[in-house]
């Protein structure tokens, strides 16, 4: 099964490259480590976590991990991205290195508490 195809976020983690599973197990347990309450489900063939609104969407590619927490929950961190490579809405992050854990938390409670407090949308 191809994670496009995927009818679940556990489904589309099994079917990701064996390389990209324990970086996205990582990064789903940051992120429900932050908004407990959110539910999963997919968007666009990838999860996404919700409550009242998307909070954050993340994907495996070939040689990295995608994360998309978007643009105003990225902006106030750029200092401490800049080692990684950015979108508008969007952060990767190679297999090769390990997870910025406590970035990844700072970036999430931001864009969570955006949401929660000024429910801010999800693409701007």
């Amino acid at each position: 099964m191809s994670p496009s195809k995927s009818k679940t976020v556990d489904e589309y983690i099994q079917a990701a490259p064996e390389h990209a599973r324990k970086k996205l197990n990582e990064l789903r347990s940051l992120l429900k480590s932050v908004a407990p309450n959110a539910s999963e489900g997919l968007k666009w063939g990838q999860p996404v976590l919700m409550e009242r609104r998307i909070l954050f969407s993340y994907a495996a590619f070939k040689n990295h991990l995608t994360w998309m927490p978007t643009g105003p929950a990225i902006i106030p961190f750029s200092e401490e991205l800049s080692t990684f490579k950015t979108g508008k809405d969007t952060i990767q992050f190679p297999y090769d290195r390990p997870l910025p854990t406590e970035l990844i938390k700072k970036i999430a409670t931001f864009r969570y508490r955006d949401v929660i407090e000024n429910d801010a949308r999800w693409m701007y």
